[in-house]
């Protein structure tokens, strides 16, 4: 029995191993122009993402089960992160600014199965100039966490993360 014990100890331990080590694939990021002129941003409104989790329990007392529910708006993300540094953002595009505006555009473009179940999502961020529609920077990058909603989220901060280093 104990060595029953041992060796499913050392499966499960591994397999959650695995699980935890997944490597994130690099953010690619392609910058086709200087973004450090751009004060204003225009994001395309997004839909509202819900993932949830759950599980059922049992002990000799009874059967429980738990869910989680997560719901995310991408565009409200990508606002946050931009705003905290500084940048404006804008109900709509106003003439008297498109110089220094960007345009941002969010879409979901991939998936990666990670093995044992799991999988990452891939997000792609794109922004443009406001004068002329051409394409200033385009940013792809994943995510993985508990949730989807948890894996767009990481994917979204790693692609602005990387945006802002390069932003001068």
């Amino acid at each position: 029995m104990k060595i029953y014990k041992a060796v499913l100890f050392i499966f499960c331990s591994l397999a959650l191993y695995h699980c935890a080590s997944v490597k994130l694939n690099p953010v690619s990021i392609s910058i086709n122009e200087p973004i450090g002129k751009y004060k204003y941003i225009y994001i395309t409104p997004t839909s509202k993402l819900a993932s949830a989790i759950g599980g059922i329990y049992g002990n000799q007392y009874g059967v429980y089960g738990t869910t989680q529910n997560k719901t995310i708006i991408p565009s409200d993300i990508i606002a946050g992160k931009l705003l905290k540094e500084g940048y404006t953002r804008l109900p709509q595009i106003t003439p008297e600014l498109l110089d220094e505006t960007l345009i941002i555009n969010y879409g979901e473009s991939g998936r990666r199965e990670t093995g044992l179940g799991g999988y990452t999502i891939e997000v792609t961020i794109q922004f443009l100039s406001a004068t002329n529609n051409a394409i200033i920077c385009t940013c792809t990058g994943e995510g993985q966490g508990a949730t989807e909603a948890d894996d767009i989220r990481i994917a979204i901060n790693r692609c602005l993360d990387e945006f802002l280093k390069n932003k001068y």
